[in-house]
């Protein structure tokens, strides 16, 4: 049993800024995501696009916005529990709720907070025939762990930032690597697009573009891929691969939490706007992309202005008995769990003789 002041589900931006906001107030967090990595979509699905309306920052990318959330939290010492979802929700006797995963990970808090952006998400999957019965025996839909393909063969489809970073990174991993796209031209970033270029020149990647992957062959395991091209007058492609990985998106849903007996509302969780943003059951909030309420902006910082506003109430609910007075952080600094304080310096009074 993982034990904490906050339960926060959702690791995405949101859900990250919510653990500095808590860690002002001296409460711990713990986060839980069914992505494998901190940054919800900024990190999974457009970590090189670039994001304009972020407070201090005229351009920032997706991908730097989440490190440095990462770096501002890091004081506060979170836990995480990645590539696991959010399962159940069980009020305890104590007045404390335990959040159980798909994997069986026990999480207990008197506060949960849902920051699951547009909810958890699933990956788009290719419509070929028997998919299914190659999942986790050569088709992965996500990469966890890069080691996992070394010296292997390896296609990758998709024409997004996802699919061209991963074809780069593992062009040093794996033996072979093949990137597949039913378009010419590549939606990610252009010094992206430049790269697999040029290592395609290499030999590093072998490009295969106007085209799409329709079978899949194999016995117990993947064995091989059928390509197939816009082109009908050119021959299909069989391409022998230990591994095809389809990176096509991620689709948002509620999923289990949808289950929890939350108010919901055009597929979002209702919430009291007028004061701190809890759900219809007291003890549980809902921030981010995730929540509705009349006025709703789905921008990232209305999330960020909403966990803000949220942390003083679950101080109240976790410290029943105190007064919690709002200090600034130019007068009281930043004081973290890790020892270490960030405070604006003494100014020093001297008298002139």
């Amino acid at each position: 049993m993982i034990k904490t002041d906050i339960i926060i589900i959702g690791a995405g931006p949101t859900g990250l800024f919510t653990v500095f906001e808590a860690g002002l107030l001296k409460l711990k967090c713990h986060l839980i995501d069914a992505l494998p990595q901190p940054g919800g979509q900024c990190a999974e699905i457009y970590p090189k696009k670039p994001i304009y309306d972020i407070p201090a920052y005229p351009e920032i990318l997706a991908g730097a916005l989440v490190d440095r959330l990462m770096e501002q939290i890091k004081p506060f010492e979170p836990g995480f529990t990645l590539g696991e979802r959010a399962e159940t929700l069980d009020k305890q006797e104590d007045g404390s709720f335990v959040v159980t995963t798909n994997k069986g990970t026990k999480h207990q808090a008197p506060v949960v907070v849902i920051a699951g952006g547009l909810g958890s998400f699933e990956p788009r999957k290719p419509l070929i025939a028997n998919i299914e019965l190659f999942e986790s025996k050569g088709v992965e839909y996500m990469i966890k762990d890069p080691e996992l393909f070394r010296d292997k063969k390896v296609v990758i489809s998709g024409g997004g930032d996802s699919a061209l970073d991963w074809a780069i990174f593992l062009a040093d991993v794996a033996s072979e690597v093949s990137l597949v796209h039913r378009r010419n031209e590549f939606r990610g970033a252009l010094d992206s697009v430049e790269k697999a270029r040029e290592l395609a020149k290499l030999g590093k990647i072998q490009l295969y573009t106007e085209a799409e992957v329709q079978e899949i062959h194999g016995k117990e395991e993947l064995q091989a891929v059928v390509i197939k091209y816009n082109d009908e007058s050119k021959e299909q492609s069989y391409v022998e691969t230990d591994y095809f990985i389809p990176l096509f998106g991620l689709s948002p849903k509620l999923g289990p939490i949808g289950d929890w007996g939350l108010e919901i509302e055009k597929n979002a969780i209702k919430v009291n706007n007028a004061k701190d943003y809890q759900t219809n059951i007291p003890g549980v909030f809902a921030i981010g992309d995730v929540n509705i309420y009349p006025g709703k902006l789905k921008l990232i910082l209305s999330g960020f202005h909403e966990a803000a506003v949220m942390c003083q109430f679950a101080y109240q609910i976790i410290n029943p008995d105190k007064r919690y007075v709002m200090k600034y952080t130019t007068v009281g600094g930043v004081e973290g769990f890790d020892g270490s304080k960030k405070e604006a310096k003494k100014e020093v009074v001297q008298s002139i003789n």
